[in-house]
Formats: structure tokens, sequence, C-alpha cells
């Protein structure tokens, strides 16, 4: 944002493209050394980052997913860094934006792309579509785990096809070969055929390193059965079908490629100077050779002067002088060189924890090689995992070189901020920032955005009444654009609840304080992300305030329109009626260990999916199967919420925990004990609980407590339309919606709610 967390003025924006080898390095370097008035964004495909010397012996077995990935969202917290769950598709050399699938361009002051390579295949035919490449590798991991489930869901026999004999595609083959023979025999089924095929287009495999090597695969590869076409290129891809150039043709199962490396077509697009492989040129200091603002590393690079293979380890070797060119970049210092070792030291696997190592013309084999390898592996991994506990220390001012003596002027202004009215953000920043976007045109919208005037004007059709409400809270992520999607998402969710359309809204910022160009570009985020929603739920933006403050933080007074005769309330709820939650809960203990790093990416990526969902859709289809009540799940937890709905209905409610929907990750940080800061507040709701000191044994019972952000509806449905309701809302992206409970006739206990196991 335009600040971070310790109130850190921006003077510069260091964007990282990839969370490769090299660029986790450059995020562990912030991390144990900040640079003030540096903002650092990370712009990824990917949260969980695979380390690709542990990738076949994930394929073999040997290592779990979490073993061999890095988890960038701990990371990137713990280098202070922004983390965009995104991928990026271009550069706009000329205005320095970095141009993303689905999202606003990012600004950079220095850029620096880690994004690596995958197969080249664009010149055979039909290898795109009846092909899987092993990289980018996250994608060859879900297609691994369908052909596991393929092999063990079916009989043999079972014909697997790896083009590409370098040591990756030859590692490839024989980690799949072990896996499966292993899981095969596991379910009794050893005698299955099990076909393996290695396709090289050169006349050895592993044709890179010392010949002494492809010797010894030859061995290995014959002890294993593995059948090998060496000097014979595929001219054709068919569905289950490779043709090869010496006109044998193999029927299949799986077709892998791992063949030479190639890279984006945007890179070449974009303007930089590229190789004729598309591969970002640069100077030994890692710099573009065409633009300064510019650097690369890993297969993303071609060092002009010492072109190596396109191997991790030198990825791994770049990141430390990479990390020191980008802090001499950001404050223009002369950037030290950087010389690639001559010679490495390679170690491939051979699929049962043995492998084949060689360096400067010798070469041995063993099963020690293998745990040497592992050694490694794992010291590499678990220098990003495992990461050091960091103490809150007085940051020292910017380095000279950040900002120019009219920035530094600004700077100093900010102190002397206004109060009131004067702490508006500027007219024309706004201006700037807002100008490429369009608000909503509804005809009942007489004065808006669209003719700004002192206040908006909107229209209430007859037979039409206004329901009103208003939400407001400061960010709890350090990404401007989802930030603004789920806060809409949120505000608009009242409005839905009680069977509105939404019609209009205002918007209330706090934008932190900064130069102007860098405010700009979180006001463009933020705005960019919450009129996304607002324009899919009909809702116009009709004006608004937006003011400076020491946090970003955005909510909307939002305005919508139902039949007099039709809203949908609190009150009403059935005895009989099934009780439907439509999203899953968590969130509020999911944040508070994000925010303590102790959260995995991909939970906390689970749960901003689920708050980006919006609830327009459910409120439709809950309102179609005739829900008698019906609220949204927010700041006072389940049963805050529910009992909201009991009081004006007078009944009792019984709700099964088991069938509780939970996020991902959300009974974990329960059982660390991390819980939301509104919990205990929410705790005291607990005198409404029947069976109290019984449902506290459950490990749920702290999530009916857990406050929700942008949460699910709960609603009350007749029982015969009860699962007709949550099929509907299965197919229409709710998944995770439940039937969780039942309406009864009130009863003579003070307490209305049973928590049953």
């Amino acid at each position: 944002m335009g600040m971070s967390a310790n109130t850190e003025m921006v003077l510069k924006d260091l964007v990282l493209i990839g969370g490769g080898h090299s660029h986790v390095a450059v995020l562990k370097s912030f991390g144990m050394k900040p640079m003030p008035g540096v903002r650092l964004t990370v712009i990824a495909r990917d949260v969980q980052t695979p380390y690709s010397g542990m990738l076949p012996g994930y394929v073999a077995g040997h290592y779990t997913y979490d073993e061999a990935h890095i988890d960038l969202r701990p990371l990137c917290q713990f280098a202070g860094a922004r983390l965009y769950h995104e991928a990026a598709e271009g550069i706009d050399l000329s205005n320095k934006l970095v141009q993303c699938a689905n999202r606003p361009a990012v600004p950079y002051d220095v850029v620096s792309l880690n994004i690596g390579s995958r197969p080249d295949i664009a010149g055979v035919p039909g290898a795109a579509d009846f092909g899987t490449p092993v990289k980018p590798i996250n994608r060859f991991v879900d297609r691994w785990h369908s052909l596991v489930d393929r092999v063990l869901g079916q009989p043999g026999p079972h014909r697997i096809a790896v083009v590409g004999a370098g040591a990756a595609g030859t590692e490839m083959v024989l980690s799949i070969q072990f896996r499966l023979r292993h899981l095969l025999d596991k379910h009794g089924r050893q005698d299955e055929i099990l076909e393996m095929h290695l396709v090289s287009k050169s006349s050895r495999v592993t044709p890179s390193h010392d010949p002494g090597v492809s010797k010894r695969f030859d061995r290995i590869l014959d002890e294993r059965g593995v059948n090998v076409y060496r000097g014979t290129a595929v001219t054709r891809a068919e569905d289950d079908i490779l043709v090869l150039s010496d006109g044998k043709t193999l029927e299949l199962d799986e077709i892998l490629w791992v063949t030479g490396a190639s890279a984006p077509a945007w890179l070449r697009e974009s303007g930089l100077d590229v190789d004729e492989n598309g591969f970002i040129n640069v100077h030994d200091t890692l710099q573009s050779t065409s633009d300064i603002h510019v650097f690369a590393a890993g297969d993303t690079a071609n060092v002009i002067n010492f072109p190596r293979p396109k191997a991790g380890v030198f990825a791994v070797r770049q990141g430390k002088p990479l990390a020191e060119n980008l802090r001499r970049a950001l404050v223009n210092r002369t950037l030290r060189s950087f010389s690639p070792q001559k010679s490495m030291l390679s170690l491939i696997s051979t699929g049962d924890k043995c492998a084949v190592a060689s360096k400067a013309g010798i070469v041995a084999e063993g099963t020690w090689l293998w745990t040497w390898k592992n050694w490694i592996d794992q010291r590499f991994i678990q220098k990003y995992n495992n990461l050091p506990e960091m103490t809150e220390e007085a940051q020292p001012l910017p380095q000279a070189g950040l900002a120019n003596p009219e920035v530094l002027k600004d700077i100093s202004a900010m102190a002397m901020r206004c109060s009131g009215c004067g702490a508006k953000v500027g007219a024309n920043v706004l201006t700037r920032a807002l100008k490429d976007l369009s608000p909503l045109d509804r005809d009942d919208v007489l004065i808006g955005l669209h003719e700004p005037d002192d206040a908006a004007v909107v229209e209430v059709p007859p037979g039409k009444v206004m329901v009103h409400t208003v939400d407001y809270f400061r960010a709890f992520i350090d990404d401007a654009y989802v930030f603004g999607q789920i806060s809409a998402n949120h505000s608009l969710s009242d409005l839905f609840a009680m069977g509105a359309q939404a019609q209009s809204a205002l918007a209330i910022a706090t934008i932190p304080y900064g130069i102007e160009d860098k405010v700009e570009d979180t006001v463009r985020q933020l705005m960019a992300g919450a009129m996304k929603v607002l324009d899919d739920a009909g809702a116009a933006l009709v004006g608004g305030h937006t003011s400076e403050g020491a946090e970003l933080a955005l909510g909307f007074s939002a305005h919508g329109l139902v039949d007099k005769n039709r809203i949908l309330r609190k009150g009403g709820m059935v005895p009989g009626d099934k009780l439907i939650l439509t999203k899953a809960l968590g969130t509020g203990t999911l944040l508070a260990a994000d925010m303590r790093q102790k959260a995995k990416g991909f939970w906390i990526y689970g749960a901003l999916e689920s708050m980006l969902l919006s609830n327009r859709v459910a409120a439709s289809l809950i309102y179609e199967y005739d829900a008698t009540a019906c609220t949204d799940i927010t700041g006072f937890g389940l049963l805050g919420h529910m009992v909201e709905m009991i009081r004006p209905s007078g009944v009792d409610v019984d709700v099964n925990m088991n069938l509780l929907p939970v996020l991902d990750g959300a009974e974990e940080t329960i059982e660390m004990g991390i819980l939301s800061s509104l919990q205990p507040a929410n705790v005291r709701l607990r005198r409404a609980i029947r069976n109290h000191e019984q449902a506290a044994q459950s490990n749920r019972f702290p999530l009916v407590f857990d406050p929700q952000t942008s949460g699910g509806l709960l609603a009350s449905v007749p029982s015969s339309k009860a699962e007709a309701c949550v099929r509907e809302l299965h197919e229409a992206g709710f998944t995770a919606a439940a039937v969780v409970g039942e309406v009864r006739a009130r009863s003579d206990y003070l307490e209305p709610v049973m928590l049953l196991n």
C-alpha cells in the first residue's frame, strides 16, 4: 500500500516477477536486511514454488509436497513484500508497468524476472494438445496425481513415454517407474505390465554431461527395462500416440515432455533484448543489456559473457549477487559483476535413492551420493521454509539515492499534513487514479460520478423500498486490488441477505500517506478491485470520500432495492426448516495465523478465494427455494448471527458441528491456539448453548465463534427443498454449501442452541 505496517514511506517500487530459485534468495536477503523506502512486490502464478532439484524425489515418493516446495507467502511476509497471486503477461518498458492477466498493471522502478523456462514443444504438431510439459512444475504435479489415480484405478498395461533424455528427462522416467512399481506392488498388482519409454533426439542420453554419465545411465535404463529411442525425434503427437522420425508409432497412455528449454513468448514481445530462444540477455551484473531498470536470473536469463545450461544450480548461485545489484540499482550505485562457476557438480538421481555424480570428468555412482544430494536439497529448501523470528527494531533512514531533492521536500511536508478536510487525497491524484475506471451506468442514478455534484441522487422505482447498509474496515492483506474486492463483497452482502438487488454505493477510503505516484497506484488498485465487484452486482459507484491516514482502509455505504412485501428478514424461521450455510468457516483464525506467519500460503489463498465469492447468486437461489429467514455471517461469528435469527423467530436450533464446512487449515490453526482478536467477545454468547460443556469437547467448537470476513449466508429453508437448494448452490460455485442443522419449536430451556457432534 502507500506505506507498510510500520508507516514507512514508500519511495521506490521493486517488483519481482516469479518465485524462482534466485528470487527466494532476494526475498530472504530483504527480510534479513530491509531497505527502508523500498516497497517490494512479488507477482507469482504459484504461491507454492517448487524446488526443481527435489521434483524427481517427489515423483518417486521420497518427499511430500510440502518438503519439495517453498511457501512464498510466509517468505514474502518475512521480507515485508506484497504477494500478488497472479500471472504476469507483459512489460510496458516505456511506462515501467508489469501487465498482468487479471488485475491492473503494477508499476515498478526496478523489476527482476525469474520465471523459469518450459519445454520447447512448438515445433512438434499436436504436442501442446496431447502431452504434458514437466514445466510449469505445479501444472505437471496435478497431471502426475491424475496419472497415479488412473494407474491404480484401472488394470494394465500402463504405457508412459517421456520425450527428452537430458538429465531431467532421464531422472523423470526412472522416478515415475520406481513410484508406480512401488504402488502396484503395494496393491498386490506387481504382475501388471508397466511400459516406460524414453525418446532421445540425441544419440545418447544425458548428452550435456560427461560420456561416463551417459554410459552409467545406459546400463541403468537397460537394467530397469526402459525402452530408449536414441537419435530419434518426435514428428507428431496425436491422442495417445507418438509418431517418431524413424517411422515407429508408440501407443501410449501418458506423454510427458522434458525437452529443451523455451521462454514465454511475451518476453520477446516486450521489446527487451533476448537471445534466439527468447531468454533475456543480461550483463555479468544480471542487468538487461537493453534496459537498465530490468534484471533477470535463472533460466529466464542468458548471461551473454557466461552462457550456461538451464540448470537450477545456476539460479541458486545467482540469488546473492542479484539481491546485491538490485539494492545498488535502487540507489543508483555501480553494479557488481558476477562470474558463475566454470563447472558444476552434477547429481542425477536414479529413482531408487541412488544417484550418479560427475564433475570435471570424474564420475561416481551410489546410494551415498543420493544421501549427499538429499542433504544439499534439504538444506536449501529449509533456508526458506524455516525462517528466523524477527524482532521489531527502529528502521534506519532511507539510503541516499532513493529520492531526489524534490521528493525529499514532499516527504518533509508529510509531517505537516492537515486534518479535517485538508486530509483528503488530492484531486489530481484521484483524477489520474480513476481515469480508466468507469462506474456502472444506471438509469435510476440521476446524479453520480458521471455528473459529479455535492451529493448523489438516485431514484426509487414504484413498488420498491430502499435498503441501506454500511461497512468499513482496515486492510488485512497487502494486496489493495484483492482487498478492494473483498471489502465490496462484504459490504454488499447485507443487501443480498435481505433479498435486495444492489443499486448504488458510496466509497469511504483511507489511503496511507505517500508521494503522489505511489498513492495514485494504491487508489487505482483499490478501486479497480472494488468496482469489479460493484459492476458485477449491478451497483453504480455514485461517489464517496477518500482521505489520508496511517493505514489502508475501505468501506461502503451500500444501497439496494427490494419489493416491499418480499423483504427477507432474520426473524421468520419455522420449526422443521433446515439450516443452510453457503460458505466455509475459518477466516478469523486463518487471518490471525497469517499475521503471525503461521499459516500456509495455500490456506490463505483458499480463504481469500472464499471471501471473493459474492453472495449475490447464493441469495437469489435461497430466495427461489422459499427461504424463511436469512443473514450473512460476519464479525459476530456463526453463533452470534444465528442467535440474531433465533430470538425474533422464537425457535430453538440444533447444529451438527461435524457438518459445518471449514476452510483448509482452520482446524490446524485452531489447534495451534491461534484465534482472532474478536473471538473473546464472541465467546460471551456461549450462554446461548444448552450443552456447552459437552460441545466444548469438540475440536470444532471454537469455529462457531470465529468472526468471518465476507462470510457466507445462513438461511432457513423448508425441509423438503433443502437438498435441492444445496445441489444448486454447488453447481453455482458454492461448493462448501451444506445443511448444518435444523430449526426446532421453542422449548422451555433458556438456552436455544444445541451443538451436536
